[in-house]
């Protein structure tokens, strides 16, 4: 059997034998296994080291510090370390086992507040042995249909989390950011479960997984899922990074060669889009730590640098410097294209959509 899990129209077949729907849970074991087995593939001299989704954005924050610009980019040392070092130590490290054991607790206590729930956590939290399992049965439910059965959703995607071992650690990272960024999160299995915003972004995680594997037209398939059942359409093609948050999310449209960078805030009727003249590179690309408001249409291959801040209901043609302010149709900088005021928080993280108003608007009550 071919260790190309995605790849292969058989997926799963000989590897997992069990899944929720006959009652049986797969252990976080056998998916160590199985990564274990795809790392130790014979390297292909011709891939490059380095994902073609991977860019060398400037990572703004840490914990610690959320309101700090720092300055130090992601190395090609440090992301060769992340697809070198050992499973468990992988693990450990970005505090992946952790954050589960936590989502079960929670999943306990909303389960003791309100029984009539008890089989909706157990069978999506509390029966699971791992968050990729967890996540693949939730959404294989979520976007399955009469004509697309639930369990042939669940293999493919967990054939996905197990052909990338890296990607529970993005989805560990949007959980975190939309814990930490919108007050209406009470907690993180209420994200997992309940966030459209939050499923829509993890099933793109998954149809670009498969869309760069060249399983090109099943990725499609999901696509247009998540746009029926969440009202969030993004291409498979589009790159985003990790730490997203999608508030609300109903109406946001992400365009095939858009890119997006880590610690990205956008809310809802955000449009990434082409200008509809132009083919190949066509969408914008989106620098770390940017903030989109509500309604915002960011047209064409123009670049939001990091740390930008694009107010609601803006339209935006041209590029936005690092660290301003663009509000307006069309978009106009604060404080003018010669000496534009610098913000000194990141957006994305401090949510502040209304900072230096006065500075662009006699508008009073």
């Amino acid at each position: 059997m071919s260790t190309n899990l995605l790849g292969s129209p058989f997926l799963l077949k000989n590897v997992l034998t069990t899944s929720p729907y006959n009652n049986n849970k797969l252990s976080i074991f056998t998916i160590k296994a199985c990564l274990h087995s795809s790392r130790t593939k014979t390297p292909n001299p011709n891939k490059s080291q380095i994902d073609d989704h991977v860019y060398n954005y400037t990572k703004y924050c840490t914990p610690n510090f959320p309101d700090h610009v720092s300055q130090t980019p992601i190395s090609e040392k440090e992301l060769k370390h992340t697809k070198n070092g050992g499973i468990l130590d992988d693990f450990e490290k970005k505090g992946v086992l952790d954050l589960w054991l936590k989502m079960q607790d929670e999943a306990r206590f909303d389960v003791e507040q309100e029984p009539i729930l008890e089989n909706y956590y157990k069978n999506s939290i509390l029966v699971q042995d791992c968050m990729e399992s967890a996540l693949a049965y939730h959404l294989s439910l979520k976007l399955s249909n009469s004509s697309l059965p639930s369990d042939a959703l669940f293999e493919l995607f967990m054939g996905v989390f197990i052909e990338d071992q890296e990607l529970i650690f993005d989805v560990t990272d949007d959980l975190r950011a939309v814990k930490e960024r919108d007050p209406a999160c009470v907690s993180y299995v209420h994200c997992f479960l309940n966030f459209k915003g939050f499923l829509a972004c993890q099933a793109h995680r998954i149809a670009h997984r498969l869309w760069s594997k060249g399983r090109k037209i099943v990725a499609l398939v999901i696509q247009n899922r998540v746009c029926e059942v969440f009202a969030v359409d993004i291409h498979p093609g589009a790159k985003i990074g990790s730490g997203i948050l999608l508030d609300h999310a109903t109406g946001v449209v992400i365009g095939e060669t858009a890119v997006i960078g880590n610690n990205v805030s956008i809310l809802h009727n955000v449009t990434l889009g082409g200008t509809g003249k132009v083919c190949g590179d066509r969408h914008p690309k989106i620098g770390d730590g940017v903030l989109i408001g509500a309604g915002t249409c960011v047209l064409g291959n123009v670049r939001i640098e990091d740390g930008a801040k694009i107010g609601a209901g803006s339209v935006v043609l041209m590029e936005v410097p690092a660290r301003t302010t663009a509000v307006g149709n069309p978009a106009r900088l604060i404080g003018g294209k010669e000496n534009p005021i610098k913000l000194d928080k990141i957006p994305s993280l401090t949510m502040d959509h209304t900072s230096h108003m006065s500075d662009w608007s006699d508008y009073v009550i």
